[in-house]
C-alpha cells in the first residue's frame, strides 16, 4: 500500500511537470500538504481600503446616550414595552455630559491598544449627538448638555492616531414619518403610504449626509437594517453617497447587503464567518449602554481570552463601553481597557499586522501567523506547563521564544517517518517560569512560510 500510494503521487507529479495539466490543487489533494497563502488564510477579496480594518485587531464600541440617565435599556426599553415611549424621551433632560472629556476618552481608548473607535451618533430612540440641521432631536437643542459631542470627540481621536468610526440607526422610532414604533403595533404600512415613507427616506439620508461631511468617518456601522428591505432604505443609494464624500470608508454588514465586513454579536463564532473581513461586537458586561443594576463585569482575563479568539479566527474585537451620562466611563470598564493594553503592548507583534492563524485542529487554543507567513505565534490559555503539541506542521521550527521576554524554549518531533509526506507532532516544553497574568504568547520562526499537513495520515 505504501508503495503504491508514492507511486500515484509520484506519477502525478510528473505529469504535472510534464505537460502542466495537473493543478498545484490536484497535487495537493493527493499529499495532503497545503502552503497557506493569505487569501487561504482569511478567505475573499482584498481592497487597498480594507487594509487597515484587518490590521487593527482591536476597536472599542461606544454607546453614550440618554438611556445612561435611568439605567436602562437603549431604545429597546420603550420598544419591547417595559416603559412608555413617553416616560423613556423624558431622560432628555437628565443628560448633562457634565463630565464628559473627549480627550480623556481617547487616551484610554490608545491606551487599551485599539485602533479604532466607534461611537453612537444616533440610536433607535433618535437622539442626534451632534447638531443636526434637521427638525428632531440632539444634544444641542432638547438636553441640558446644550453641545454637539461629536465634533470634539473625533478630534480627539485624530489627536491620538486612532481611526473614526461613526454607528448610526436607521431606525428612528422617535420620528413621526417612521411606520414602526412599537413591538406590536405599526403607524402605517410602506406600501400603503410611500410618500410618508418618501420623507422619512429624505430625513434620515440628510442626517447620514450631515454626519459623512462634517465628520466623514473611516467607519460607518450601520444598525436596524431588519425592519425594512434593501430597495427601501435606498441602501445603493447611501452607499453611494457616502463614499462620493469618503472613497474609502468602509461600511459594516448591516446595510442589506451592501456592507465591507461581517459584524457578529456578542457570541464568539464556533467557526469562522464567510468572508475575509469581519468583527465581534461585544459587552463588557451584559448591557451595550450603562446600566446601574448590571454588575456582572467580564473580567480581562476573559476578555483577552475572548480577544484572542476573535483574532486567532483572522477577525477584530470591537469591545464596547457605556458611559454614564455625565461622561464618566465606569471604573470596572477603565480596568479593563487598561490591562487589556498592557497585555496588547507586551504581545504587539502577535497581535496587530497579523493573519488568522491555523484552522483548527492543528493547536488546541487561539494562533495568528505573520504577514510574511514565516513566524507561528501560539496563545496559551491559563498558567501552562509541561507542553503543547501543534499536529500537521510541516515546516522545520529554526526557533521557540517567549514573546515579551525574549526566553527560548525547546521541542522535539516525534512520529516522523522518513519517507513520509506525514509530519510529526511538535512537542514543546513549556517551564514553569514562563507565565503571564493573563495569556502567555510563543513565537514560532519557522524555515519558509507556513506548510500544514491537512490529510487522514494514511500512507
Amino acid at each position: 500500500m505504501k508503495k503504491g500510494y508514492w507511486k500515484r503521487t509520484l506519477t502525478i507529479a510528473m505529469l504535472a511537470t510534464l505537460s502542466g495539466t495537473i493543478s498545484l490543487q490536484a497535487l495537493q489533494a493527493q499529499t495532503g500538504v497545503t502552503g497557506l497563502t493569505p487569501q487561504q488564510l482569511q478567505p475573499g477579496g482584498d481592497t487597498a481600503k480594507m487594509a487597515w480594518f484587518g490590521d487593527a485587531r482591536l476597536g472599542i464600541f461606544i454607546h453614550y446616550g440618554m438611556y445612561a440617565v435611568n439605567g436602562v435599556d437603549e431604545s429597546w426599553s420603550f420598544h419591547n414595552k417595559k416603559i412608555s415611549h413617553a416616560e423613556y424621551m423624558k431622560q432628555m433632560k437628565g443628560f448633562t455630559a457634565s463630565k464628559y472629556n473627549p480627550d480623556a476618552w481617547a487616551a484610554l481608548i490608545k491606551e487599551s491598544g485599539a485602533r479604532y473607535a466607534v461611537i453612537t451618533t444616533k440610536h433607535h430612540d433618535g437622539l442626534a449627538l451632534w447638531n443636526t440641521a434637521q427638525k428632531h432631536y440632539s444634544t444641542v437643542k432638547n438636553t441640558p448638555a446644550k453641545r454637539d459631542l461629536l465634533t470634539p470627540f473625533f478630534q480627539a481621536l485624530d489627536k491620538y492616531g486612532l481611526k473614526r468610526g461613526a454607528y448610526f440607526s436607521l431606525i428612528d422610532w422617535s420620528y413621526p414619518d417612521y411606520p414602526g414604533f412599537l413591538k406590536d403595533s405599526s403607524r402605517y404600512k410602506v406600501a400603503q403610504d410611500t410618500a410618508r415613507w418618501n420623507r422619512f427616506s429624505r430625513f434620515n439620508k440628510a442626517q447620514i449626509q450631515e454626519i459623512s461631511q462634517q465628520f466623514k468617518p473611516d467607519l460607518w456601522w450601520f444598525d436596524g437594517d431588519w425592519e425594512h428591505s434593501a430597495e427601501e432604505w435606498d441602501a445603493a443609494g447611501i452607499r453611494k453617497m457616502i463614499l462620493e464624500s469618503k472613497p474609502g470608508a468602509i461600511i459594516n454588514s448591516r446595510l442589506q447587503g451592501y456592507g465591507d465586513y461581517a459584524t457578529p454579536e456578542q457570541n464568539t463564532p464556533v467557526h469562522r464567518p464567510k468572508g475575509r473581513w469581519w468583527e465581534l461586537c461585544m459587552t463588557i458586561n451584559n448591557n451595550w449602554g450603562y446600566q446601574h443594576s448590571d454588575t456582572n463585569w467580564k473580567t480581562p482575563a476573559e476578555i483577552i481570552s475572548i480577544f484572542a479568539d476573535a483574532i486567532g479566527s483572522g477577525g477584530n474585537l470591537l469591545l464596547d463601553i457605556g458611559p454614564m451620562e455625565d461622561g464618566t466611563i465606569p471604573p470596572q470598564q477603565v480596568t479593563v481597557l487598561k490591562e487589556l493594553g498592557k497585555w496588547n503592548r507586551k504581545h504587539e507583534e502577535a497581535i496587530f499586522g497579523t493573519q488568522g492563524g491555523m484552522p483548527h485542529g492543528h493547536f488546541y487554543g487561539p494562533s495568528t501567523i505573520s504577514k510574511d507567513s514565516t513566524k507561528l505565534y501560539l496563545f496559551l490559555a491559563g498558567k501552562p506547563s509541561g507542553t503543547v503539541w501543534i499536529k500537521g506542521l510541516v515546516n522545520k521550527i529554526k526557533s521557540i521564544r517567549v514573546v515579551g521576554t525574549g526566553q527560548e524554549l525547546s521541542h522535539k518531533v516525534v512520529g516522523k517517518i522518513s519517507w513520509s509526506q506525514v509530519p510529526g507532532l511538535v512537542y514543546i516544553d513549556i517551564p514553569t517560569n514562563v507565565k503571564d497574568d493573563y495569556m502567555s504568547v510563543l513565537a514560532l520562526e519557522l524555515e519558509g512560510p507556513i506548510k500544514l499537513y491537512a490529510g487522514h495520515g494514511g500512507l
